[in-house]
């Protein structure tokens, strides 16, 4: 059996810059902590803990006065530069330039709705910590959709401005798009496509790696929104395709009569972790 592991997959630019942030850091002091998950893969999270990183949620700021606090990758909105500074909380910022672009394009975007009477639309996750970042731009006057059926919720009376969280898939922000123009009118509608291609480029890539190889195995962690949407790819593209999180999740009877497999992960996934699982693989097959 061979395996090979996709060049194209692991960390975006985004992540690493934000890793290697934290990693000069916690170098330079010994101590670190973190606003949020830094990536979403607790594998890594676990890694980066035993090198002194400490994962804190915003209750915890209080607490922080005169210590280093990293801003992962995802971004903050305005609110929470605004406590850190109050509470004397020195701030390491690693939000990824793609995601600080966008979040200056929709504040422009949002001034422009407020001009005519319109509205910002955003596709994204809720919940997701970029959107958080996002729509706390412009204190959470937009209107986050996640499918076709939650377009319900806009007033196609009025002008629209739709914009995408950067890890979304283009084919449905494209999908989205349309279905808004069709229902407001063009005219009344701006389609801004703020999709990453560090990101989005990767999906085609996929599609071919996994028409390459007998058995996919994507490797993501839970909390990955970029993951879901790239294992689904790789699921289209080929039936044999697993998602797990780790390499103790894989099962023998998915490579039986198998001849190649394929490793592959999200913008989260470290290289690292696909080689682990690779040499799993490798080492034994029968598991």
């Amino acid at each position: 059996m061979t395996v090979k592991i996709d060049d194209n997959s692991g960390f975006c630019f985004g992540v690493v810059r934000a890793i290697g942030e934290a990693e000069e850091a916690l170098r330079s002091s010994g101590e670190v902590f973190c606003l949020g998950d830094i990536v979403h893969n607790r594998v890594e999270v676990q890694r980066l803990e035993q090198l002194g990183l400490k994962t804190v949620g915003h209750d915890d700021m209080p607490n922080l006065a005169g210590r280093n606090l990293l801003i992962r990758a995802h971004g903050e909105p305005p609110r929470t530069y605004r406590r850190a500074e109050e509470l004397g909380i020195r701030l390491i910022d690693a939000t990824c330039p793609v995601v600080a672009r966008l979040q200056r394009r929709l504040r422009e975007a949002y001034d422009r709705m407020q001009s005519v009477g319109g509205t910002v639309v955003l596709l994204g996750k809720h919940g997701h910590a970029e959107v958080v970042g996002l729509t706390g731009q412009v204190d959470d006057d937009v209107v986050v959709v996640e499918s076709l059926a939650e377009l319900e919720q806009v007033d196609f009376s009025r002008p629209i401005y739709f914009l995408s969280q950067t890890t979304q898939s283009i084919d449905l922000f494209n999908a989205l798009g349309e279905e808004i123009v069709r229902r407001a009118g063009a005219e009344r509608v701006t389609l801004d496509d703020t999709i990453c291609r560090r990101v989005a480029n990767r999906e085609q890539s996929l599609v071919e790696f996994s028409k390459s190889v007998d058995v996919v195995v994507f490797v993501c962690g839970r909390k990955s929104s970029n993951g879901r949407v790239l294992y689904d790819v790789c699921r289209k593209a080929n039936s044999s395709a697993y998602n797990i999180e780790e390499s103790s999740e894989l099962q023998a009877e998915w490579f039986e009569g198998k001849q190649s497999v394929g490793i592959c992960g999200a913008t989260s996934t470290p290289r690292w972790l696909m080689e682990d699982v690779a040499s799993v693989i490798e080492k034994n097959v029968k598991l």
